[in-house]
């Protein structure tokens, strides 16, 4: 059976020490390597190529979330899990925006930690969060995803604007308009105008109040 490579970054040894111990008794899971901070990281996953990177969200020197920024766009078949304290969207979307495929937090267990590496590993993403957070977190980060003239697209469109006045106030041809309307509904798996506006709403773009 093949073990699934695993680098841990943490810049608290002793929690580190910790994870450490949980994960060299899951038989699945080898840790190849530890580091204590961000560039060490990025040096221990070109000289290791992990398939997991476990990654503190809050590292010295370079952040957690500019690490991986580095490690997904260096290693793309390096699979990033953010770990952290925070459970709240802003930082999960954060994470995913930087490319991270996992997010868990510190106090989850074992097991947990377990299904989040071999999830991620599989090539899925893997958010151990209440589901309105996760969902939540996920579209948000999709959002952040989106191009300046996307999100000023998605915005008019989700306001009511026609195809036609949208192109006339962007200073855009009508045929610009709706390839970026078509690129939106691919983005977002979103596949009507309806569900433009209600995922703009959750998102925060727009506001239904008066």
């Amino acid at each position: 059976m093949k073990h699934i490579r695993v680098l841990l970054a943490c810049d608290h040894s002793l929690v580190r020490s910790g994870i450490r111990s949980l994960l060299d008794h899951i038989f699945e899971i080898q840790v190849v390597a530890e580091a204590g901070e961000g560039y060490e990281a990025l040096r221990l996953v070109k000289e290791h190529q992990p398939d997991v990177v476990l990654m503190d969200i809050s590292m010295p020197n370079l952040s957690g979330l500019q690490a991986t920024i580095r490690i997904t766009k260096d290693f793309p078949n390096v699979r990033v899990i953010i770990l952290s304290m925070h459970s709240n969207e802003e930082y999960v979307s954060r994470a995913l925006a930087s490319g991270a495929a996992g997010y868990v937090v510190k106090t989850c267990s074992a097991d947990q930690l377990k299904q989040a590496i071999a999830i991620v590993a599989s090539g899925k993403t893997y958010l151990g969060l209440p589901d309105a957070v996760a969902d939540g977190a996920a579209e948000k980060a999709l959002l952040e995803r989106l191009t300046p003239r996307q999100s000023e697209v998605l915005r008019l469109l989700a306001e009511g604007g026609s195809v036609k006045g949208i192109a006339l106030s962007l200073n855009i041809s009508v045929k610009t308009v709706e390839t970026h309307r078509a690129e939106l509904m691919n983005r977002l798996n979103l596949h009507d105008i309806a569900s433009l506006v209600r995922f703009a709403v959750r998102v925060g773009l727009i506001s239904l109040e008066e």
